[in-house]
């Protein structure tokens, strides 16, 4: 039953950040700080060794670093790099590969829909303000999107998963 709870509280969180991202083009630092605190105590209470719980959070802590530069390079946006970080003390390094290369091409296809609607799509009176922000040209993209892909289809990988969706 933790297994389930932990599972949804990485998916709820993932779909508040997207939801977020999407009406705002921020993701609260309150929201990764939440999703990375949560996994130790859901782990401890699944019984998961706390060297493992160690790994997850220092293999959070080098995406967190990589997210950094790539904040510096202005590749990724702050709020991103930090929920990047946070999911991945969740995937640690076994669903990793899922979760990144979903999150890739997620970005990639949304990334492409955006830049598209912004060529073709004209800024039409009475749009909702989100719509007006994410067709204005050179504003920035709402990545936490392909973030909140990649993490719901890395669940079925994710180390609370093996008990939580196996049948009784």
């Amino acid at each position: 039953m933790i297994e389930l709870i932990a599972l949804a509280a990485f998916a709820g969180l993932l779909v508040y950040a997207a939801c977020s991202d999407v009406a705002s083009l921020t993701i609260p630092n309150w929201l990764s700080v939440a999703m990375a605190a949560l996994f130790g105590p859901l782990a401890l209470l699944t019984h998961a060794p706390l060297l493992e719980i160690g790994v997850h959070y220092a293999f959070g802590l080098a995406i967190l670093t990589v997210g950094f530069f790539l904040f510096q390079a202005n590749v990724l946006g702050g709020g991103d790099a930090k929920l990047l970080a946070a999911a991945a003390v969740w995937t640690g390094l076994g669903a990793f590969p899922v979760f990144i290369l979903g999150t890739a091409v997620a970005g990639g296809a949304l990334a492409l829909a955006i830049l598209t609607a912004r060529n073709w799509s004209p800024l039409l009176a009475g749009l909702p303000p989100f719509v007006t922000r994410l067709l204005t040209p050179k504003s920035g993209l709402p990545y936490g999107v392909a973030i909140m892909v990649g993490g719901l289809l890395a669940l079925p990988t994710l180390p609370f998963a093996a008990n939580a969706l196996t049948l009784p």
